[in-house]
């Protein structure tokens, strides 16, 4: 990161038109990331960790109602200084990045109104690890993960050195790098859609990662190439970053391992 520049941090905490997410009705909130985590929305235990972080200066939000994010007292308090911008979510991932980062100055951090274990150490480690690369993004090993939480998660990334579960955090370094979040653009199953796979990241490169031929690191090299930008992992050894609060499985576990933070404090 250039030095004295600030990132941008984007927060994504849109969601389908017309959907009701059920971890929101469960707990009688109009939106997931007012579902509270220890009392606290989720959208906000992320914006306490944004405004903590050194590294980070402004913030925008893309979510599909920007008034609800009135009354919350970390949003009040950047609206306040100048630093926060809520925009009207798009209808699909890559619409509602290019969106915000017309809004942002470069380099941006993304990760979503979910990421409620996201600490400033975390933040700090993830720009550190991007380093001068295009695009990064956060991962972190299977079996920390499940050291952090046995349940919080089931499903992993298995690459020929390790299983890894990306953190919900992304770097990109300048507007130019916005062009990778074209292979998103389609929305929906992306990962599910062999056809979309294959375009975006080579017939043999994904046959590679299928038969578990590549590293994690291997993996990035290559789709570095076939992209023509510069894309590094960012492995983080608190393997509690990877577990966001996506149901109440995830909720659970996201509230006993703040407990434990908080408790150690």
């Amino acid at each position: 990161m250039t030095a004295g520049r600030k990132a941008t941090a984007l927060v994504l905490a849109g969601r389908r038109d017309g959907s009701i997410d059920p971890l929101a009705a469960a707990h009688g909130v109009a939106d997931k990331c007012l579902v509270p985590v220890l009392g606290t929305p989720c959208i906000e235990h992320v914006l306490q960790a944004l405004v903590a972080a050194p590294e980070v200066g402004n913030v925008v939000i893309s979510i599909n109602d920007p008034a609800i994010l009135q009354g919350l007292p970390t949003a009040d308090r950047l609206v306040a200084e100048g630093r926060l911008t809520a925009l009207k979510a798009e209808h699909n991932l890559a619409e509602s990045v290019l969106a915000a980062a017309a809004q942002a100055q470069f380099p941006i951090l993304i990760t979503t109104a979910d990421n409620v274990l996201m600490t400033p150490d975390s933040i700090a480690l993830m720009v550190a690890g991007a380093g001068d690369a295009d695009a990064a993004a956060a991962f972190a090993r299977k079996a920390d993960i499940l050291a952090a939480h046995p349940e919080g998660q089931r499903r992993f990334y298995e690459f020929a050195d390790d299983g890894y579960s990306n953190c919900n955090t992304y770097w990109i370094a300048a507007p130019q790098v916005l062009r990778v979040v074209e292979i998103f653009r389609e929305g929906g199953q992306f990962a599910k859609n062999p056809r979309r796979v294959i375009n975006a990241f080579g017939l043999v490169n994904t046959l590679m990662f299928r038969q578990g031929w590549l590293s994690l690191a291997g993996a990035f090299q290559r789709i570095s190439k076939r992209m023509k930008v510069r894309l590094v992992p960012v492995v983080l050894a608190d393997g509690s970053y990877a577990i966001d609060v996506d149901n109440e499985r995830t909720h659970a576990c996201a509230t006993e391992i703040m407990a434990r933070r908080r408790a150690a404090a």
